[in-house]
């Protein structure tokens, strides 16, 4: 099969031949219809995903396809099925995936970070009975090649992680693929959407799919947020992952708001400073959210297919396998607003 490949971190990024993957007990193996080119992707690149521990490596873990092949001990499913899969792919056994919480299963599968992923034309998908989310023929690959990571994980940051309600003011730092899915899911519960970002076609974007108002950073992102919501946020969102963001978020909220941190803080970000003092005088809640399980996506799958989300709004951009590998390489320079999406292979 043809894949995206890179033999060292940090290192050239290629398109070329390699073996396809064989399903083993439990797995499938699908037929990568469109695949998502997401930050996560970049900083496996960077070495900065403690999961990647060989090379060569494949990366990409936001896919649609359709199932090419199954291994034993997988019912129900066929190939030619049309699927996606949440990019953390719980064992569906341990305590944590029992308890309804496959995201945080420690025996958890990654595409693109524990294995090869889905930039390529075929990916092996373990634990695949657990995982595996119908696509109903109403539904493109491309709008669905978002569902697994960031549009799922934004959900979750929103609505299970950060328990918004109508009429609460929202406010998500950064609107990449993940910010701008909330700034959409957030409006569709009802609530009021600050976007902030540094990139003004990002915040365009993030208008066009409901913000009610949108904050360029400057040197007081935080006042501007307090003032805009009357008093602060009850909810904000990190969707980027930086130390300041993190305290921007934090000092944007009011009193008793809770900050959901989704973007990864990685490297020397990892132990980040945070204002504790306000932190316990506001008594401001601090949450992590950390992708989502395979029952929300097709939650999802179906409010999409009555029409009322619409993901693939989201996508500015369609690729080939080879260009796919320029926009990873380049990601942490791009300021191109809006989702990327592999579909030719």
């Amino acid at each position: 099969m043809r894949a995206v490949v890179y033999d060292e971190f940090r290192g050239p990024i290629a398109v070329r031949v390699v073996p396809d993957p064989e399903p083993g007990a439990g797995e499938v193996v699908l037929r990568v219809m469109a695949t998502g080119v997401c930050r996560s992707d970049w900083h496996g690149w960077q070495g900065h995903d403690a999961d990647i521990t060989s090379l060569p490596h494949v990366p990409g873990h936001e896919m649609a396809g359709v199932i090419d092949s199954i291994g034993s001990d997988v019912e129900g499913w066929a190939p030619g099925d049309r699927v996606t899969v949440p990019f953390v792919a719980g064992c569906g056994m341990c305590q944590s995936c029992l308890a309804g919480n496959p995201q945080v299963c420690p025996n958890q599968s990654q595409p693109g970070f524990t294995h090869w992923g889905s930039f390529a034309e075929l990916v092996r998908i373990p634990f695949a009975q657990s995982n595996l989310v119908a696509l109903p023929d109403d539904i493109d690959f491309i709008s669905a090649a978002s569902l697994g990571c960031r549009f799922a994980t934004a959900h979750r940051a929103v609505a299970a992680q950060g328990r918004v309600a109508p009429g609460e003011w929202v406010v998500i730092h950064g609107c990449g693929g993940v910010g701008l899915s909330a700034v959409m899911i957030a409006r569709s519960v009802g609530a009021r959407v600050v976007a902030v970002d540094v990139n003004q076609d990002a915040l365009d974007l993030a208008e066009d799919v409901g913000a009610e108002a949108v904050v360029k950073v400057d040197d007081d992102v935080a006042a501007t947020v307090r003032d805009l919501t009357d008093g602060g946020a009850h909810v904000s969102i990190d969707a980027i992952g930086d130390p300041t963001v993190v305290r921007n978020s934090l000092t944007s909220l009011r009193r008793q708001g809770r900050h959901v941190q989704v973007g990864l803080l990685v490297g020397d970000r990892a132990s980040t400073p945070i204002p504790m003092d306000r932190v316990i005088a506001h008594e401001l809640e601090i949450i992590g959210s950390h992708g989502a399980q395979a029952s929300v996506l097709a939650s999802l799958v179906e409010a999409i297919a009555g029409g009322d989300l619409d993901p693939g709004r989201l996508v500015t951009r369609t690729l080939t396998l080879e260009q796919g590998a320029e926009r990873l390489a380049g990601m942490n320079e791009s300021a191109e607003a809006g989702i990327a999406v592999i579909d030719r292979f």
